[in-house]
C-alpha cells in the first residue's frame, strides 16, 4: 500500500505490518483513504481527532445553512406564565440553531390603552434570552403591535443538543510501544468510515 504520513508527505509503498508498525511508533493510527487506488492509499493520522474535526466543520456547515431563515413568535400583552415559558423556549431552541427570530407582541381591544405592559413582556424576552442572542431590533412600537429582532449570539454557550452531539474530545496520544510484527489479520486498517477490510501484503 501507499502511505502518507501524519503531514501529507508521501512516505512511499510499504506492506500493512510496516505502516502499522510506523504508526504505533508515533502514537497514531493507520486510517484507508483511497482503497481504490492502486495500490490502495493510507494516512497515518490521529483517527479520533480527525472523527471530532469532521463532526465539528458539519456543526458549523448546518448552523450556516439557517443564516437567512427567520422564525416569528408572536406574543400578547396579558399572556399566561406557562404560554410565555413555551414561547421563550421555543426562541432559544431557534437560537440555538442559528435561527434569527422575530417575537412580535399584537394588541387588542383595551390592550391598546396600556402598551407599557407590553414593552414589559419584551424586556422579559429579552432577559430570559441575553446569554443566547444579539439584539438586531430593539422593541418598536409599529402600529399596535411591538417588533423586535433576534440573531444568534456568535460565542453563545453550546446547547443542550450541540452537547448531546458533540463527540468526547479527541483522545490523547497513546504512548510509543515497541514496534512488533502484526499481521493484517491482527490489526485490520480502519477506513474513514468502519474498518477496512485486510489486505494483503504490497
Amino acid at each position: 500500500m501507499r502511505v502518507l504520513d501524519a503531514a501529507g508527505a508521501m512516505l512511499g509503498v510499504l506492506s500493512i505490518s510496516e505502516a502499522i508498525q510506523m504508526a504505533v511508533r508515533n502514537g497514531l493510527d493507520l486510517v484507508e483513504v483511497s482503497p481504490n487506488a492502486e495500490p490502495p492509499v493510507c494516512r497515518i493520522m490521529d483517527y479520533g481527532k480527525f472523527k471530532y474535526e469532521q463532526s465539528r466543520k458539519e456543526r458549523e456547515a448546518r448552523k450556516h445553512q439557517h443564516g437567512g431563515e427567520m422564525k416569528e413568535i408572536k406574543f400578547h400583552a396579558n399572556v399566561a406564565d406557562h404560554d410565555f415559558r413555551t414561547k421563550v423556549n421555543h426562541i432559544t431552541g431557534f437560537l440555538d440553531r442559528g435561527i434569527k427570530v422575530k417575537a412580535s407582541l399584537y394588541f387588542r381591544g383595551r390592550e391598546n390603552a396600556h402598551r407599557e405592559l407590553g414593552f414589559e413582556v419584551m424586556n422579559r424576552v429579552l432577559k430570559e434570552t441575553e446569554e443566547l442572542s444579539t439584539v438586531d431590533m430593539a422593541p418598536r412600537l409599529i402600529g399596535n403591535s411591538i417588533v423586535m429582532v433576534l440573531s444568534p449570539r456568535p460565542n453563545r454557550p453550546p446547547s443542550r443538543a450541540d452537547r448531546e452531539a458533540a463527540p468526547a474530545a479527541p483522545p490523547t496520544p497513546r504512548p510509543a510501544a515497541v514496534p512488533t510484527p502484526v499481521s493484517p489479520i491482527q490489526a485490520p486498517v480502519p477506513t474513514l468510515g468502519d474498518a477496512m477490510p485486510s489486505l494483503s501484503s504490497s
